[in-house]
């Protein structure tokens, strides 16, 4: 399968090494953008229209909950995989209540993030 024929996959994350991990994990199979804050993954979603979303859930100057918000707006059925180090059920249902596919809970394991993406396919 040539690059452009594989499926976009928009990456929220603020830190470089769980970016970085990420994008080793699911480049062989995507083609990978990076957004280091909300706001830039708004702008990035709007741009690009990706098949998918990895929204982390704390970052800078807008949080994913807010992020995942507006890019409900602009796309009420692209799927969007929330990714956050907080355990609690009430930040869970936090981010299915702004419109999160699926939550992910840090660190990630490999076999998780794939399999929550595969729930998707094709993209």
């Amino acid at each position: 399968m040539n690059n452009m024929n594989r499926p976009l996959i928009l990456i929220a994350e603020d830190l470089e090494s769980n970016f970085l991990f990420l994008k080793i994990v699911l480049q062989k199979k995507y083609r990978i953008i990076w957004a280091k804050d909300g706001k830039e993954a708004v702008e990035m979603f709007e741009e690009y229209s990706p098949s998918l979303v990895l929204m982390d859930i704390r970052m800078p100057v807008i949080d994913g909950i807010e992020a995942t918000k507006f890019i409900r707006e602009i796309n009420p059925d692209v799927p969007i995989i929330a990714q956050t180090a907080n355990a609690f059920a009430s930040d869970q249902d936090k981010a299915k209540d702004a419109g999160c596919n699926i939550i992910i809970v840090k660190p990630i394991k490999a076999r998780t993030l794939t399999e929550a993406i595969e729930r998707f396919e094709p993209l």
